[in-house]
């Protein structure tokens, strides 16, 4: 059957590249068929979901030689024009498959086939009769203070810190639930705060950034720890929510977003929504749809944050840029910091980004005039920087992980009524778990790697694909008894402190201690309140949060990066360390710092003593040229994988083969195995291409994986690209 019929072009929630023509059944339906739209369309033996990016309009087409869409999910566009003009950037650089790149852009509700329908929020409010202050009751009191500041009602995202003694103060009639007017942040104007005083640098920074809005001008805010550079983000966005815009805030842990919703709801009010994994799916999305219908003023939001739309948009402020967090591991691996760059130049709005260790690759564009460079280089409120030392440990006797001359400098800060900070990135019990017998080392049975001991738990734990068994009694080798627990975690370093130090409380804060809801939110409160004299973690504990009573930060273990294969570890070791030493003396109370190693002469670690972070950045870019590394170069990594170890090598040798054949002024270092050689029971290996210029690689991976995946060497083998890779293993 002939006739005029609408055509659409699909892009499909499936791993392969292209869109797909489909007709529209009736003219009725082709109204709603718009670019944006959601549609169930066939593909393959089943069905998908997939968004329309084009319509193509009446033409006269046999019905029989396109298949018809299926059903249409919505009937307005789920995604407008700039975010399908950002997915067409991400699957061009990234080199992933539009259809999943926009899908990937959705909440997972959505791309399951769920409504467009706006939610309503709920929240809380102060009832008639609601006490100023109860006695013995610091956690309702504390809640009832965040509502008095509010104003009204806040939504319970704003509130989450607070649930459990919400419940309490509801029972007793002093608070009630309501439903929140997620549409005030557009009918009432946003007055800014004008009892907050700026210092003269942060005065410049702001003026900087004010002046730029309004269309695209990306800034480094590059300012010391306490330096007070949530107060320059917080006076951007006063100016663009008094024009009626909309920002956007990312930071990369969840851990930091409950201090900073309740900072930024207490400074800017309602009309704030976060946005981040601990989230469940139906959260996530009600967040989405607010955002994307201009319901809410302030997205507040981890790496996935990046992709909401938000028609108003005014400012992006990307809060501790160069943290590793923001780099997507699986999938389209894409760098959140990167993608929200590219994003404020397509929307034409200023960009922040903001740290005291900035990412290399971040300082090199201040440095060649790409982004404009904002320094903030006191702490507010006159706080001093904390004092650094390199602690020599080399033939002193250890205790876990301490030595004596620590053990002495912690209690002299304790009895002195201070905060200890230890910092040992490494939890569990113990690292390995070896038979003094006859040496071996228990491994995991899927992964190239040692079994992590964790004592608590009576188990064995890998750490990278998640296999679990019981601790044993005898070696599995030779059946000997003596077992030894060699190295040192979080959790044997915590019953340590127990016996040196049994009458200050201590708290650990790790993966394995905050898996329980709410269990975060509570050891941060009790470091922050000085309850807990005794502060040990690993960078959960690190990054970004105000602790004012440490008055000693430590890092036990500074050596590991000094000598990692990874380029990027002697990096990361100088903004960790930085990061750590930053929660020390932050209040009126003088900071000490102190670094153990093996290798106090370091040439890195003796640049960070006399010059800081700017002295390590200085010689780290100085390697990174020689060694024509990235910012001087651009690096793609192919990574292969497969059940034999020969399969996913031979791929990569076709790779390389290929790569010296076209001559395209690539590089291809490898194939390599990767540092973890076999994991969940697959054999690695990797190829890694360089290129002095962007417009060298990007075209030359277009036309490698046209040709990979025709290649017969592909087969049973897993392999992905990796487009300016964070990770090396």
């Amino acid at each position: 059957m002939n006739g005029p019929l609408t055509r659409v072009r699909v892009a499909v929630a499936a791993p392969v590249d292209g869109t797909f023509d489909y007709v529209v059944p009736s003219e009725a339906e082709a109204a709603c068929c718009v670019p944006g739209g959601r549609v169930e369309v066939p593909f393959g033996a089943g069905r998908r979901m997939g968004v329309v990016v084009e319509q193509l309009g009446d033409e006269e087409c046999a019905v029989e030689t396109l298949k018809e869409v299926l059903r249409i999910l919505d009937d307005r566009p789920a995604l407008g024009a700039a975010e399908l003009r950002l997915g067409a950037w991400l699957a061009s650089y990234y080199h992933a498959p539009l259809g999943e790149v926009l899908a990937l852009m959705l909440p997972s509700a959505l791309r399951d086939g769920g409504t467009l329908d706006v939610p309503v929020a709920m929240g809380w409010r102060l009832a008639e009769g609601a006490p100023a202050v109860l006695p013995r009751a610091p956690r309702q009191n504390a809640a009832l203070q965040r509502l008095r500041e509010a104003g009204g009602a806040l939504p319970d995202e704003a509130l989450r810190a607070h649930a459990a003694a919400l419940r309490t103060l509801a029972a007793r009639g002093w608070v009630e639930r309501v439903e929140v007017a997620a549409g005030r942040g557009r009918e009432e104007p946003h007055v800014p705060a004008h009892d907050v005083v700026l210092n003269a640098a942060q005065v410049e920074a702001h003026r900087a950034v004010r002046d730029g809005l309004g269309s695209f001008a990306p800034f480094l805010l590059y300012g010391i720890t306490g330096s007070g550079k949530t107060e320059v983000f917080l006076a951007a966005m006063d100016d663009v929510l008094a024009e009626g815009g909309q920002v956007l805030v990312l930071v990369p842990e969840i851990a930091l977003t409950p201090q900073l919703v309740a900072r930024f709801s207490a400074r800017l009010g309602g009309g704030l929504v976060v946005f981040h994994s601990g989230m469940t799916d139906r959260a996530r999305r009600d967040a989405w749809l607010m955002a994307r219908d201009g319901r809410v003023r302030v997205v507040l939001g981890t790496r996935s944050a990046v992709f909401i739309p938000l028609p108003r948009l005014g400012l992006i402020v990307v809060d501790e840029e160069h943290d590793a967090s923001y780099k997507q591991q699986e999938g389209m691996r894409y760098h959140a910091r990167d993608v929200a760059v590219v994003r404020a130049s397509q929307c034409g709005v200023p960009i922040v980004l903001g740290s005291a260790t900035p990412s290399l690759e971040t300082l090199h564009n201040a440095r060649q005039g790409r982004y404009r460079l904002l320094r903030l280089d006191a702490r507010a409120a006159g706080a001093v920087p904390p004092r650094l030392e390199l602690l020599d440990v080399r033939r002193r006797p250890m205790r876990e992980g301490l030595s004596a001359p620590l053990i002495d400098r912690m209690r002299g800060h304790l009895m002195a009524g201070g905060q200890v900070l230890l910092f040992l990135n490494r939890r569990g019990y113990a690292p390995a778990l070896t038979c003094h017998a006859c040496g071996h080392v228990e491994h995991c049975r899927q992964c190239s790697a040692p079994m992590i001991v964790h004592r608590a738990h009576g188990r064995l734990v890998c750490h990278h694909c998640g296999a679990e068994r019981p601790l044993p009694a005898h070696c599995s080798a030779c059946g000997s008894a003596e077992l030894e627990m060699q190295g040192v975690g979080t959790e044997r370093l915590e019953m340590a402190l127990q016996g040196l130090f049994p009458e200050f409380p201590i708290e650990r804060i790790d993966r394995d201690t905050t898996r329980r809801k709410g269990a975060l939110e509570g050891k941060l409160a009790r470091a922050r309140s000085g309850e807990a004299r005794i502060l040990l973690g690993t960078q959960m504990l690190a990054k970004g949060h105000d602790f004012p009573g440490v008055t000693l930060a430590v890092v036990l273990d500074a050596d590991r990066g000094l000598f990692s294969s990874d380029f990027r570890a002697p990096e990361r070791l100088v903004q960790l360390i930085v990061q750590v030493a930053g929660r020390a003396g932050r209040a009126e109370r003088p900071g000490e710092v102190l670094i153990q190693t093996h290798q106090p002469d370091h040439p890195l670690l003796q640049a960070l003593l006399r010059g800081g972070f700017d002295a390590c950045a200085e010689a780290l870019l100085h390697e990174r040229r020689l060694a024509a590394l990235p910012p001087f170069a651009h690096l793609a990594l192919l990574r292969a994988e497969a059940r034999g170890a020969e399969r996913a090598r031979a791929l990569l040798e076709r790779v390389a083969a290929w790569l010296a054949e076209i001559r395209a002024g690539v590089v291809a270092h490898g194939p390599a195995t990767a540092p973890l050689e076999r994991r969940a029971g697959r054999f690695r290996y990797q190829l890694l291409l360089s290129a002095p210029r962007r417009d060298q690689l990007h075209p030359l991976l277009d036309r490698l994986l046209s040709e990979l995946r025709t290649w017969p060497e592909g087969r049973g083998v897993r392999w992905s690209l990796d487009v300016d890779p964070q990770d090396m293993g």
